[in-house]
């Protein structure tokens, strides 16, 4: 008969729900897996089925009591951890909704906007365009994937334990705020540039012509030349996407490395 002493129980308990608090918190903040549509209780089951499957291979956790202020700890920074991972990969979707937005704008549609079923807000419609297509294409990349592989090697780069976070390491966290702005202005550039012509063109032969309506006439054609620049800018998205995605996993090892 197999004997158990608490000591080890709590160790055996701590080594599984310590990885599970830091798949968890990511979950929660990651593109894809906290989408609304994604049932709260299936993320759970995920992210304990990942931390089983990954507790065999994990390094060893501190000898830790978990119900102590040093567990408290040590809990709270796994969940940071999963979170900041999250963040700077919904930052990489983020800059297709702002290039949307910018698009729309120019278009003339940024009145018309839809439900995003990712992160439950009201986005133009030609952000959730741009967010399907990219998620589509996330998917056909196996991103998922390389975020559950990106997740059980911060296990190596950090493993469970009390952390001294760096500075200047957060700092980084909070500059990639603003790349995310710079890209979705890289993204939306081209038909944004487009429709500038456009609105140029029609301001000259508003003045050559004073009797055309030009809000009748610009209207529709502004439309239309949103949605063929919108066609035309399709097959970069893949670029944008895979380099965003080498940007943000280079940046998560930075932050790793403490």
């Amino acid at each position: 008969m197999l004997h158990f002493t608490g000591t080890e129980l709590m160790g055996w308990a701590g080594g599984l729900l310590w990885p599970f608090l830091r798949i968890g918190a990511m979950f929660v903040s990651a593109p894809v897996f906290s989408a609304s549509s994604l049932p709260v209780r299936i993320r759970v089951l995920l992210a304990l089925l990942v931390a089983w499957v990954l507790f065999p291979v994990l390094p060893a956790t501190p000898a830790v009591e978990l119900i102590s202020g040093e567990g408290f700890l040590i809990s709270l920074y796994q969940v940071l951890i999963g979170v900041a991972m999250g963040f700077i990969l919904q930052m990489v979707f983020a800059v297709f909704i702002i290039a949307g937005q910018s698009i729309a704008m120019a278009m003339g549609l940024g009145f018309a906007s839809a439900v995003d079923p990712q992160n439950g807000v009201h986005v133009p419609v030609i952000s959730q365009f741009l967010l399907i297509m990219v998620t589509l294409v996330f998917l056909a990349l196996d991103g998922h994937l390389l975020f559950l592989e990106l997740l059980a090697e911060s296990f190596q780069l950090l493993p469970v334990g009390l952390l001294h976070p760096n500075p200047d390491q957060l700092w980084e966290l909070a500059i990639w705020g603003s790349y995310m702005f710079a890209g979705g202005v890289l993204v939306a550039i081209p038909a944004v540039t487009g429709l500038l012509l456009v609105n140029i063109a029609f301001g000259v032969a508003s003045r050559a012509a004073p009797q055309l309506n030009i809000f009748a006439v610009g209207f529709p054609v502004m439309i239309m030349t949103g949605f063929v620049l919108l066609v035309l800018i399709l097959p970069s998205l893949t670029t944008h996407l895979s380099k965003l995605l080498f940007d943000a996993v280079a940046l998560i090892r930075q932050l790793l490395v403490l």
